[in-house]
């Protein structure tokens, strides 16, 4: 039957987009992916791919690359603002749930993505931004873009993120993103900084009074740099207004923000270039994830906070599970809806989950603060075990 889908429209060329039409490749589709912005190898920070992400990209056959250019996270280890051990978790993912989790740089993998959808024959296209879709009856869908041209297809997919127009098509009158009252502050500093205080393989992360902050090498190239971030509360002022702010003065905040920080937090402010602020949004619930003859895929469905660590992975376990529907042969409707009634439940489990855990990175009083941590060294190794079934799940397996 998916023989009779000659071509898809993906819209959204991240990471669930190429990676959707590089599994509809595999189901005998073709698959053009349009994203709006300029082709770019540099874009993004860094960010974790977990088992259940690895293990699609390993089907896609590029895990082992993604390994050597990347760095594997053998542990996440917690510390309280004035440099105390809470506790660690993740250790031993590969041995427990048959992949490891793998930090990287977004830009990384990204291109890696795009090279092999264009080894599958995708066709792909830069600065194409969607502006309308057309879906009538006995006709082909076509998306139409800001620079007055178009396409056609048997069916679109909305893979274009948080921000989704695909998402408007769909629900016109649907959920916006929710604002989860946390702001994000990133780049990467050289790895000199970190020269007194080795990390080897481990992400070292911290809660303070207020706020968050992690670390960890996420290349293999000694010339690549440390990924950092600071999560922190928003206090109503939202990413555009700290961009339109120097880097200097950005800085600066940072600075004053995690004063009195452990090392090498100061040092890594310090040697902070090229500071990315986002909102942190997410999108718990839609009333429906497809309408007509298009459906939408990771975050443009279920866009989680990073507090989870399973934004991207979810984002790949969408685009295998799609393209393996896709081959049984069912009508596009009832495939659509075979798809989000299988992905629904679990991602939609872990959007609340980071929502959760992101609670834990507000401001605390003193003696909230040292309650918080002193039950952060009692809970963390249940809270670990408690995420098993996020690693666990394995895509190419599911039902």
């Amino acid at each position: 039957m998916s023989r009779h889908f000659r071509k898809a429209l993906v819209i959204g060329g991240g990471i669930a987009g190429p990676a959707t039409a590089i599994f509809l490749r595999q189901a005998g589709i073709d698959a053009e992916v349009f994203e709006a912005w300029p082709w770019s190898t540099g874009i993004g920070g860094g960010l974790q791919i977990a088992p259940n992400g690895m293990h699609v990209l390993a089907e896609i056959g590029i895990s082992d690359e993604l390994i050597r250019r990347g760095s594997i996270a053998e542990s996440f280890d917690f510390y309280s603002q004035s440099g105390a051990r809470l506790g660690s978790v993740n250790r031993n993912m590969q041995e427990r749930f048959g992949q490891p989790a793998v930090n990287m740089c977004r830009a990384t993998l990204n291109t890696v993505l795009i090279d092999k959808a264009w080894c599958e024959n995708v066709s792909l296209h830069f600065e194409k931004r969607l502006v309308a879709i057309e879906d009538r009856a006995d006709r082909p869908v076509v998306a139409h873009f800001s620079d007055g041209t178009m396409a056609e297809g048997d069916f679109i997919i909305g893979a274009d993120g948080v921000h989704s127009t695909v998402r408007t098509h769909v629900l016109p009158d649907g959920p916006r993103p929710f604002d989860t009252g946390l702001i994000g502050f990133g780049g990467f500093v050289p790895r000199a900084v970190l020269a007194d205080r080795p990390i080897g393989r481990c992400v070292e992360t911290t809660f303070g009074r207020s706020g968050f902050f992690g670390y960890g090498f996420c290349s293999s190239d000694p010339a690549d740099g440390v990924m950092w971030w600071s999560t922190q509360p928003s206090h109503g002022i939202d990413a555009a207004t700290y961009r339109a702010m120097s880097q200097q003065e950005i800085k600066q905040h940072l600075r004053l923000f995690h004063a009195g920080w452990h090392d090498p937090i100061p040092q890594i402010l310090d040697a902070a270039e090229n500071i990315v602020v986002s909102d942190t949004l997410d999108v718990a619930t839609l009333p429906v994830w497809s309408r007509g003859r298009a459906l939408l895929i990771g975050d443009a469905a279920h866009a989680t906070s990073p507090h989870a660590g399973q934004g991207a992975s979810l984002a790949l376990e969408d685009a295998l599970r799609l393209g393996r529907l896709m081959q049984d042969g069912h009508e596009l409707g009832q495939t659509f809806q075979r798809f989000e009634t299988e992905r629904r439940p679990r991602a939609e489990k872990i959007v609340a989950l980071a929502r959760r855990n992101g609670n834990s990175k507000r401001e605390f009083s003193p003696t909230g603060a040292w309650l918080r941590d002193h039950m952060l060294k009692l809970l963390l190794p249940v809270t670990a075990k408690g995420m098993n079934w996020m690693y666990a799940y394995d895509p190419r397996r599911a039902a």
